[in-house]
């Protein structure tokens, strides 16, 4: 379960926003007892922030800071990514490549370029002039370790990461938003290959463990009919 975990990670290492996970065990113990074996616990995503690249998307966003981005589908459910890779479609939504669309972004059919600022603006210019046409507000969670990987860089809500709050990027010590970059994975090839040799030797030391405690069974019971 360890390495198809970090398995996982490494295959998602160039996705943009993937937040790498780990497992967790926990050991086995009966009342003055220890050593009865180990069991999974589950595994625990890791929110640390991966490096903020300038992109060639015409509509990606990064997030510099804690938050996600709001995302519907269109039918009344909601779900949270810190993958800013959008494009526009027919209906002036930004939406990613799952169809999921930016919460309370809608661009004009006449607009000639975009831009947002730090602060989540959406900024049109139209033959008409230049005007605001939305505000990217982003989610925030008291405890996001308890939010649902949904599948790739979505993640939905539950109870155990509490109430989610909306927040205005560009204040004091909070969240920014970058227009034209893109947030990489937090997933270190080097250091996931580590953890892979790790495991594999914690694996064939456990192996070894059990083949000597076979081997002392096999001695003892050769010695009982002797």
């Amino acid at each position: 379960m360890n390495l198809d975990t970090i398995s996982d990670n490494l295959a998602n290492a160039d996705v943009a926003g993937f937040k790498g996970a780990t497992m967790a065990f926990a050991e086995v113990a009966g009342p003055g007892e220890t050593g009865l074996g180990t069991m999974p616990l589950g595994t625990r995503t890791s929110f640390e922030q991966g490096k903020i690249e300038k992109s060639g998307g015409a509509f990606d966003i990064a997030i510099d800071g804690p938050g996600f981005f709001v995302l519907d589908d269109g039918s009344g459910h909601r779900a949270y990514t810190r993958d800013g890779s959008f494009a526009r479609v027919a209906d002036g939504s930004l939406r990613n490549a799952q169809g999921w669309k930016l919460a309370g972004v809608r661009i004009p059919q006449d607009a000639l370029s975009v831009d947002v600022d730090a602060r989540g603006a959406v900024i049109v210019a139209t033959p008409h002039g230049t005007q605001t046409v939305g505000h990217l507000n982003l989610a925030e969670f008291a405890a996001p370790d308890g939010l649902e990987h949904s599948g790739g860089t979505i993640f939905r809500s539950t109870p155990a990461c509490g109430t989610m709050h909306l927040i205005v990027p560009g204040g004091v010590d909070g969240p920014s938003v970058k227009f034209g970059m893109l947030e990489r994975s937090n997933v270190t090839v080097i250091e996931s290959m580590m953890q892979i040799l790790s495991a594999q030797r914690a694996y064939e030391a456990n192996a070894k463990g059990v083949q000597a405690a076979d081997e002392m069974m096999r001695i003892a019971d050769n010695l009982n009919r002797g």
